[in-house]
């Protein structure tokens, strides 16, 4: 009887996997050629990778608030969309534009001014692997040419994020492989110098992701605004962008929890990984290979639970409550255990994958280890993931920033820091140890999606 609460039928699993197909499919392509870029830039050698790595996790902060930032808007234009409320769609859109807008000034200000000292607070001698000098300036010429794409992502982002909340993943998923093609393409011409190109390294794999971030800002936009019909949220979206005060007053009280939590918790990573970072280079260069790889294995759990964002908030706005609850439990069950079987793959190629890169046996080990406690771990993430964006669909964002952000500031992060600076453990036996904390979450999510704290018509009680 409890199995039969977990499994759906299977017109369940083909409604789930159109929704979570698109966005795996998507991501996947992203982070598949983002780790050809990354193999293509570890051919270069260790410094050049550690670099480029460094700016990457920095960049990364900027991309989480624009995600935190349009996801806060968004958990309202989920349910006017659920709501056939088209009006109340447009005004959340025009709300992201102002924000995103807000972001990219901000965050060019702040690479520009301060990008240089961020960087050095990753270089630190603990091994024999890299030269320090070196890194930083490739980090440097890498910086200044990502900055101009900083401007196209949030566009895509506005865009495409409000796309997906009417249930258009399709389109998101062409101009994302569109994209991320002429990535490749560019990344091996231009690193490399081929076809009778320079030879641009590190600033050669800037450019390509700029021109590629260009590419699906534009595809994305041309799209929405030529299919008016089938997009009623753009139509006159930017006639004024006067929004309706007790709404922008709603948005804040739900939405910025959100946006600070995905702050907090960007930066909170970009300080884990800062902590790491003080055993040394080969710590930065074998941590950032784990990633890479990581990041290709955990389009399942990500694309799960945006299919909970999305399914689970309509239906949410649609006044369906125990169907929501039924959909949500059912969910969470197939993403955990979707990941027990992608993380076997992934731990069977770790001893392999660190193998393709241009670097010292030392980086090469300890990526094989991280890799390993990654993919050990991965249903935890999944089951982890599926409660946040279960609390995020019905409004709870208060509660999703204790869950996340706070986590990771009061536990993660204190942990770390001590273990690095004042123990002498092996940097894998540390990076576990931080790893499995995220057991405590799983048991606060467990409780309060099970307890229904969730289930709320955020759009109509507001």
């Amino acid at each position: 009887m409890k199995m039969k609460k977990l499994i759906g039928d299977k017109k369940f699993y083909i409604m789930v996997l159109s929704v979570a197909i698109p966005i795996m499919i998507q991501n996947g392509i992203t982070n598949f050629v983002g780790l050809l870029d990354n193999i293509m830039v570890g051919q270069i050698g260790t410094e050049q990778m550690t670099g480029v790595a460094i700016v990457n996790q920095l960049i990364f902060v900027f991309n989480l608030c624009i995600f935190g930032g349009i996801s806060g808007v968004g958990i309202f234009g989920t349910q006017f969309f659920g709501n056939q409320n088209f009006e109340g769609l447009r005004n959340t859109f025009r709300f992201k534009v102002l924000l995103c807008t807000f972001f990219v000034i901000l965050g060019v200000g702040v690479f520009s001014i301060s990008g240089i000292s961020l960087i050095k607070l990753y270089l630190h001698k603990g091994s024999d692997s890299g030269d320090i000098g070196l890194a930083l300036q490739y980090g440097k010429n890498y910086m200044w040419i990502m900055l101009i794409g900083l401007l196209p992502y949030a566009a895509t982002q506005v865009y495409a994020s409000t796309l997906r909340e009417t249930g258009e993943t399709v389109l998101p998923m062409k101009a994302g492989i569109a994209a991320v093609l002429i990535n490749l393409v560019f990344n091996y011409i231009l690193i490399f110098g081929k076809f009778g190109a320079p030879v641009l390294g590190v600033e050669g794999a800037a450019i390509a992701t700029v021109i590629s971030r260009y590419v699906e800002a534009g595809i994305t936009l041309i799209w929405t605004h030529r299919h008016k019909a089938e997009n009623q949220f753009i139509v006159g979206a930017y006639r004024t962008f006067r929004i309706p005060a007790t709404l922008v007053k709603h948005i804040i009280i739900r939405g910025t929890p959100l946006m600070v939590n995905e702050a907090l918790w960007a930066s909170g990573m970009a300080i884990m990984t800062q902590c790491y970072s003080v055993r040394g280079l080969s710590v930065v260069a074998s941590i950032n290979i784990s990633s890479t790889i990581s990041n290709v294995f955990n389009i399942v759990f990500i694309a799960f639970g945006s299919a909970i964002s999305i399914i689970v908030g309509q239906l949410l706005g649609a006044g369906k409550m125990e169907e929501a609850k039924d959909t949500d439990r059912k969910l969470i069950f197939f993403s955990v255990i979707s990941c027990v079987f992608v993380g076997a793959i992934m731990a069977m190629i770790a001893p392999f994958f660190p193998k393709l890169y241009n670097t010292t046996q030392e980086v090469k080990e300890l990526a094989r280890n991280f890799i390993i406690i990654s993919a050990l771990c991965m249903p935890i993430y999944a089951f982890m993931h599926a409660c946040y964006f279960t609390l995020r669909s019905g409004g709870k964002t208060v509660i999703t920033f204790i869950f996340d952000s706070c986590f990771v500031w009061v536990a993660s992060i204190p942990l770390a820091f001590c273990l690095t600076h004042f123990t002498d453990w092996n940097i894998v036996l540390i990076y576990l140890s931080c790893q499995l904390l995220e057991i405590i979450k799983c048991i606060i999510g467990f409780v309060l999606v099970k307890k229904g704290v969730w289930i709320h018509n955020i759009v109509v009680e507001d």
